[in-house]
Order: structure tokens, then C-alpha cells, then sequence
């Protein structure tokens, strides 16, 4: 799609869980990086997309980060709309910050 230049108003990215352990945060965060780069490049400018990480050791500073790193890669400029984080039937324990895996952000694109 990017390579025939189809642009969408809205673009959602769901991918899978990227890192399983402490020691795939490298990688994984990579494999956010490249996603999101490929996502923003499809995005007409004033456009949406919505990405998201299931991954329990990416917190949100750090998808945050991750995110801004590909807008950046990818000569695009974006604002945060809106944080995403899971819904009250996915409590978090106190004792294990790690279950707080769910996170997303709305941006608009130019």
C-alpha cells in the first residue's frame, strides 16, 4: 500500500506482543518502531492513527518514546489526541506493575 501511495484518513495498528521478556525490549521495541514508521507513512496528513502495545515490559513512557522515534524516522510530525490503557475488567495488581500491558495512543498526523 505504501509503495502504490495509498494514503487513508485513519490508520489503526494492533500488532502482536513484541517482547515477552526483560531481554527482548531491544528488539521488540524495534519491531514498534518499524510498525509505527510503516503506519505514519500511510496517514494523509490531518489523519488519525491509533497504535497500540500489548507488551507488559514497553510502559507507556517508553511506547510513547517509541512512537516519537518512528514519527521522527519517518518526517512526520504528530500529536497526541488521546493515552489508551485497559478498560476496569483488566485490574492491575499493585504488586505487579507488569499486568498494566495494554496501551495505546490516538494521534493526528500531519
Amino acid at each position: 500500500m505504501r509503495d502504490d501511495g495509498r494514503r487513508y484518513d485513519v490508520v489503526v495498528l494492533d500488532p502482536p506482543k513484541f517482547v515477552h521478556s526483560a531481554e527482548q525490549v531491544s528488539a521488540g521495541s524495534r519491531g514498534y518502531k518499524d510498525v509505527n514508521m510503516l503506519g505514519l507513512e500511510l496517514v494523509r496528513p490531518g489523519g488519525l492513527m491509533a497504535t497500540f502495545s500489548c507488551s507488559g515490559h514497553v510502559d507507556a513512557a517508553l511506547f510513547q518514546k517509541i512512537v516519537a522515534g518512528a514519527a521522527l524516522d519517518a518526517g512526520r510530525h504528530a500529536q497526541i489526541l488521546e493515552r489508551l490503557s485497559q478498560p476496569p475488567d483488566h485490574p492491575i495488581g499493585i504488586e505487579f506493575p507488569e499486568a498494566e500491558y495494554l496501551k495505546g495512543l490516538i494521534l493526528r498526523v500531519q
